[in-house]
């Protein structure tokens, strides 16, 4: 699956957020809970160039100036401070011999760890620097050095296989007490159609009998009925699962299971479109019953795929409407205490 580039929760480390070019991890990261920056990490920053060999002791560079910079009077210049000099020049932090400023006096940035530090230091946010911890820039996700990380898409963790079979089962006996009602008559007529048919030829077969000759022959209406009963059970299962998938991303045996479906880019409701591409791949089916239970064969495949996905678990009607199944935590966040100024940005883990 290729993800197109923003920023994503890094797998490696899911408090932090790296920008995803494409095909790998560029810039540094940056904490979970701070908004990203439009567009892509700034590029790093090339390194100061080397003080001109033959500079003298004095602080004055023996070098012909350079083209932006003005010469001073009595001497060829450049001189320290001036615009496009590299330095470094006497004074300045880390040169020896030098009374200071030194980091860690007041008004000066300091070092890494010391107090009283400005920073910012290379691995905070908006800073260029290498990254701290995750797969060096350029390696293709999934690719990772040893135990590739459990995904947790938007910080969530993925839903267990028992789990979503159990909500899938609450859902089938919902859908089957609303077949009762609404399709009853037309199960009942069925089986009146073909009832003559079946009592003969199980009494014959209990009698040792394997001959089809005089069978009662089924009803012509036998067939309209199948046809009839099939369209209706597909339709109460798309009107019980599209609508409430494409508001919640749960169905009714989801949100008892405390599971829910959200897409793979970011965590928002489904939509009709989505939800009805996600439902098609494994309800439509059901009308191929009728040819010798084809239909049942697809979605029996479709029901136990998400056994061999790596690494999101995706069901065959996942993958197409690129969704993914999350456990949502048991304890929700108090509404009153829970911060409201946190980022909502399209995009987490790919």
């Amino acid at each position: 699956m290729s993800l197109e580039p923003g920023w994503y929760v890094d797998p490696a480390d899911p408090e932090t957020r790296r920008w995803w070019d494409g095909e790998g991890w560029i810039g540094a990261p940056i904490p979970v809970d701070v908004t990203p920056p439009e567009g892509p990490p700034p590029a790093e920053p090339e390194p100061a160039a080397a003080a001109a060999p033959g500079a003298g002791t004095g602080g004055r560079s023996e070098t012909a100036p350079s083209s932006g910079a003005p010469a001073q009077p009595g001497g060829p210049g450049p001189w320290p401070g001036q615009p496009g000099q590299a330095g470094p020049w006497p004074g300045q932090p880390g040169q020896p011999g030098q009374p200071g400023p030194w980091p860690g006096q007041p008004g000066q940035p300091g070092q890494p760890g010391q107090p009283g530090q400005g920073g910012p230091w290379p691995g905070q946010p908006g800073q260029a620097g290498p990254a701290p911890q995750g797969p060096p820039p350029g390696w293709p996700y999934p690719h990772w050095p040893g135990a590739q990380p459990i995904p947790r898409p938007h910080g969530l963790p993925l839903a267990s296989y028992g789990a979503r079979l159990i909500a899938r089962l609450i859902d089938f006996g919902v859908v089957f007490l609303l077949n009762a009602v609404v399709n009853g008559w037309f199960v009942w007529r069925y089986f009146e159609a073909v009832a003559p048919y079946l009592r003969e030829s199980v009494r014959r077969a209990m009698n040792g009998d394997t001959s089809t000759e005089g069978l009662p022959q089924i009803d012509d209406q036998a067939g309209g009925l199948q046809i009839a009963i099939l369209v209706i059970a597909t339709a109460l299962w798309y009107a019980y699962e599209v609508p409430s998938m494409a508001a919640r991303g749960q169905t009714f045996g989801k949100r008892l299971m405390g599971v829910r479906a959200l897409p793979v880019e970011a965590d928002q409701p489904l939509g009709f479109g989505r939800a009805t591409r996600r439902w098609s791949t494994l309800g439509l089916p059901t009308l191929l019953w009728y040819c010798c239970g084809l239909g049942l064969l697809l979605q029996l495949i479709d029901a136990v795929s998400p056994l061999f996905d790596q690494p999101l678990r995706q069901a065959l009607h996942d993958k197409r409407a690129q969704t993914v199944v999350v456990q949502l935590p048991r304890k929700r966040p108090d509404p009153r205490t829970t911060p409201r100024d946190r980022a909502d940005t399209p995009g987490d883990t790919p």
